[in-house]
């Protein structure tokens, strides 16, 4: 059991890490230069994004995360080692509540709305201003929720 531990607390921390590096991306400058164009050009760029994101290695890795907090939440609860299986299911619930659940809830509904709408009329350019402003906010909260989920893996890898 110990070696299943140590192994899903590594790849759990490895892969809520890259996520949150993904995240950060787009916190910091992706979403800000795509606000910085016309409002058709952004919309047509975040929806290849949307597109593309869905079939790519990023899938493989935000998904499984969130599977590995489940297991490790189970290993937490199983085998509880007090302030380090604390720490696990806090990390866990962070990831998949924060980070994978907050995307399905406010992100991808928002991805769904941008995919409908296209041109640069004054309806395009509202939902564009205020999609911008919302998407990254909840991208903010993920990435923060990512690194988090990270640190807490990679502290509890110091107590095992």
């Amino acid at each position: 059991m110990q070696i299943v531990l140590i192994l899903s607390l590594v790849a759990a921390a490895i892969g809520s890490g890259l996520v949150a590096g993904i995240f950060f991306a787009f916190s910091t400058f992706i979403m800000s230069a795509f606000s910085r164009i016309p409002a058709e050009q952004g919309i047509a760029a975040m929806n290849s994004i949307n597109v593309t994101i869905v079939r790519s290695p990023f899938m493989g890795l935000f998904v499984p995360t969130a599977i590995l907090c489940l297991v490790i939440a189970v290993l937490a609860v199983i085998d509880w080692r007090g302030g380090a299986s604390a720490l696990m299911l806090a990390g866990a619930a962070i990831y998949v509540f924060a980070s994978f659940l907050s995307t399905i809830i406010f992100n991808v509904p928002m991805n769904d709305a941008l995919e409908k709408v296209s041109g640069s009329g004054a309806e395009a350019v509202a939902l564009w201003t205020s999609y911008v402003r919302d998407w990254t906010w909840w991208n903010h909260v993920r990435t923060v929720a990512s690194l988090l989920a990270s640190a807490a893996f990679l502290r509890v890898l110091m107590m095992v």
